[in-house]
């Protein structure tokens, strides 16, 4: 019988959160596709055991998205990064939009830190995708093979490759899921709130002036 979604996830050295992501998406019971970059951790054994295939490619995002939507038989494909986990309930929520292969979907951001200043850049995240139509790749993103295939899917980028596909893509074809993907706060713990945010921005900005994505990925670190 053929799956209706095959969830893609491109990791690398994600052990220590890979586990809760692939245990949301057992809600679904669908085929789960690791595409591992390189991995020298358990990201490969955490993922066969919990019944994912394993897919070795060539590391950056860009590359391994590619590669996980060419190996992916459904008619739709829910792409994922490790570290964002879908809450409980998201397999009911998307029914109604697999009723709608002209169109993407993302899922609403938040973060795994109780803080204030989570929910503030929670805002400001929805505040973007209202205003610009410009979810990033931590918002998860669902969208049909038929549609995948007419634009070109991701192209192999080093960096900014989520919102290179969502700008192809345009408004008229963006939705937006009323569900949680919920992304782990340690990047923005590590570097500091503000500084990370910043940073996020600079390379969104730097991608519109045309700036190669090889250069702003050296920024981006």
């Amino acid at each position: 019988m053929e799956q209706t979604v095959t969830i893609v996830i491109p990791a690398l050295n994600a052990a220590t959160v890979l586990g809760p992501t692939l245990a949301a998406c057992a809600e679904a019971e669908a085929p789960i596709l690791v595409i591992d970059g390189g991995s020298t951790d358990a990201t490969a054994a955490i993922a066969r055991a919990a019944g994912a295939r394993v897919i070795v490619a060539a590391r950056g995002r860009g590359l391994q998205l590619t590669a996980g939507g060419a190996a992916a038989q459904s008619p739709w494909l829910l792409f994922l990064h490790a570290d964002t986990r879908l809450a409980p309930g998201w397999w009911a929520a998307i029914q109604p939009a697999i009723g709608q292969p002209d169109r993407a979907w993302y899922f609403r951001f938040a973060l795994d830190d109780p803080g204030s200043q989570a929910r503030r850049l929670e805002r400001l995240v929805a505040w973007r995708c209202r205003l610009f139509a410009l979810p990033y790749g931590d918002q998860g993103l669902l969208i049909s093979q038929a549609l995948y295939t007419q634009l070109g899917g991701f192209r192999p980028l080093p960096l900014m490759e989520d919102v290179d596909l969502v700008r192809r893509l345009g408004r008229s074809r963006l939705g937006a899921l009323p569900i949680a993907a919920l992304t782990a706060a340690t990047r923005w713990q590590r570097e500091g709130w503000w500084r990370r945010s910043a940073r996020n921005l600079l390379c969104l900005l730097l991608w519109f002036l045309g700036i190669s994505p090889t250069t702003i990925k050296r920024l981006y670190g």
